[in-house]
């Protein structure tokens, strides 16, 4: 049952949410988000004791969609190579306008919200990255000599990439674009024969539907 004090909760962490991945959590102050939703900062106060613990529950809720739309992908995906192209999708939604200096920003002045993210990406993170190379060698889309646990952390951390001023910087990257060059190239570089004509497979047809889409909003 939804109440109206869970109701005010959600929506001013989904305020936040929206600024944080905008503008980047440091340059958003509670009177920010207040302004934001049309109320007064006591209101905010009234459900958040401060902005770490705005800030944390902001990251939970994150995680938690995170999580389950890995999980779903998992589940509905017929094959390892579709698992990580439905990936790219969720990184098209839930980044696509993704402010970079996050991380850093969580890093240096909310340890509590780092602490949290760090964990999802050491223990999830790395455990669904693992269990699709494993699925797609069980497959014969990934070559078997591969070192699963390198190759597992290097996906990871090749995520963390975009996160370094010194790497996002200069050019401006797109979130989004930068993390579906990065998952191709990792996996033309763990695919067999069979999986290589896959991914091209895939490929194409994502090729098609962004083309599509982009004729879409064009005409309208």
């Amino acid at each position: 049952m939804i109440t109206i004090e869970n109701d005010t909760r959600d929506r001013i962490r989904s305020k936040a949410a929206e600024m944080f991945m905008k503008w980047g959590v440091r340059s958003v102050s509670m009177d920010d988000i207040a302004n934001g939703l049309g109320a007064s900062k006591k209101t905010l106060y009234q459900y958040f004791a401060d902005k770490n613990e705005l800030v944390d529950a902001v990251l939970e809720e994150i995680i938690r969609e995170n999580e389950t739309s890995c999980d779903f992908d998992r589940l509905e995906a017929s094959n390892a190579v579709e698992e990580v192209f439905r990936a790219m999708d969720m990184v098209d939604a839930m980044f696509h306008n993704m402010n970079p200096s996050i991380l850093y920003d969580l890093q240096k002045y909310h340890p509590k919200a780092f602490d949290r993210f760090l964990k999802h990406k050491n223990d999830y993170l790395y455990s669904v990255v693992r269990t699709n190379l494993e699925r797609g060698i069980a497959e014969e889309l990934y070559r078997p000599d591969i070192n699963l646990d390198l190759l597992s952390r290097f996906r990871v951390e090749s995520i963390m990439m975009f996160f370094n001023p010194e790497f996002s910087g200069k050019p401006k990257l797109n979130f989004a674009e930068t993390q579906h060059r990065i998952m191709e190239h990792f996996l033309f570089g763990v695919a067999s024969l069979k999986g290589h004509k896959l991914i091209l497979k895939y490929q194409q047809e994502r090729e098609k539907k962004l083309s599509k889409n982009e004729t879409s909003s064009k005409g309208k």
